[in-house]
């Protein structure tokens, strides 16, 4: 398996695991419709802010990690941000998902990052099981503000 960063103008390959991604995700926080095909990717397509790292086995894209380097005030520093974690189904529990979040690390300590940070909804018990083994909870609340009620899972 490789994982590795996906700048801008290179992220294509990404195009299904992105459709999957939010097929599940809107099935498991809340049975929301689809999403048109490709909208995901055109969103980060060419995205400068947006940072994926992708896996892939034999060329094939398997999974993404897609995160935000961000300032973080209370230890003047930076910080990361993983938005969006994603294994094809096919691939889970074989290390991928640990190995996206360990690139990101990796890219974290080069940038001298304060800590790196996400969020889980509390459905996705898989995940969760994950997490708990290579990170902690900060014990911190999560809300967010719906600004657009279509948006809204």
């Amino acid at each position: 398996m490789i994982v590795r960063p996906l700048p801008p103008g290179s992220r294509a390959p990404l195009g299904p695991l992105l459709d999957a991604y939010a097929a599940e995700m809107r099935g498991v926080l809340a049975g929301a419709a689809m999403l048109r095909p490709g909208a995901a990717l055109a969103l980060v397509r060419d995205d400068p802010r947006t940072e994926l790292m992708g896996a892939f086995e034999d060329g094939q894209a398997v999974g993404f990690a897609l995160f935000h380097d961000l300032p973080e005030a209370v230890f003047a520093r930076r910080c990361g941000q993983l938005d969006d974690l994603f294994v094809r189904a096919d691939r889970r529990g074989q290390g991928i998902a640990r190995a996206l979040i360990g690139a990101v690390e990796a890219a974290g300590r080069e940038r001298h990052w304060s800590h790196l940070r996400w969020f889980v909804p509390p459905e996705d018990h898989a995940a969760l099981a994950l997490y708990r083994r290579i990170a902690e909870a900060p014990g911190w609340h999560s809300f967010v503000l719906r600004l657009d009620p279509a948006a809204s899972i």
